[in-house]
């Protein structure tokens, strides 16, 4: 899956509205001078709550049990999100990214390869192409306007859709009662 990156225009617009934050005291023994660049934290672009979640903490051993995944997962960075990647050798593979700045309306799917669904109280998108049959599929869960979780499963071999679609969504209803 692609995402759009629209946010970086709007966020521009909203940090130059924002007042200039004031530097923090100086530590002892050290001589305070004002920089031409601002000190302090990096802008927050929206808080979702996912900032405070690991990935790799969303499925916990009774989850992976429950889905079938028998191994521990590995975290990982996927074009700049945070992720974790659970491979189950011989069988298949789960990965569940968090996209702090981009919402379901916000990622590119095709649209004869997606269902709307809701997954708890989280509106969704499944994603399969059932005509290559290529045993993919991902559920996108919405967080909020502005993220959402990805949970891709891809069996091994790269056959049976349905049966992907399946895990995925187990692994998604797994995650979603984690989420903010």
């Amino acid at each position: 899956m692609r995402t759009k990156y629209l946010a970086v225009p709007a966020l521009l617009l909203v940090l130059a509205g924002c007042g200039q934050q004031p530097a923090p005291p100086a530590a002892a023994g050290h001589a305070s001078t004002q920089a031409t660049a601002t000190a302090g934290p990096p802008p927050v672009v929206a808080w979702t709550g996912l900032a405070a979640i690991d990935p790799c903490a969303l499925l916990g051993p009774q989850d992976r049990s429950a889905a079938g995944v028998g191994v521990l997962g590995k975290p990982k960075e996927i074009a700049g999100a945070r992720a974790c990647d659970w491979t189950v050798p011989g069988t298949f593979g789960v990965t569940v990214t968090l996209s702090e700045t981009d919402g379901l309306a916000d990622l590119e799917v095709a649209k004869k390869t997606a269902t709307k669904t809701k997954v708890g109280t989280h509106p969704a998108l499944q994603v399969a192409d059932k005509k290559a049959a290529d045993g993919t599929c991902a559920v996108l869960l919405g967080v909020g306007d502005a993220a959402s979780v990805q949970i891709d499963v891809s069996n091994t071999g790269f056959s049976d859709t349905p049966l992907a679609c399946r895990r995925a969504g187990t692994v998604a209803g797994l995650v979603e009662p984690k989420l903010p």
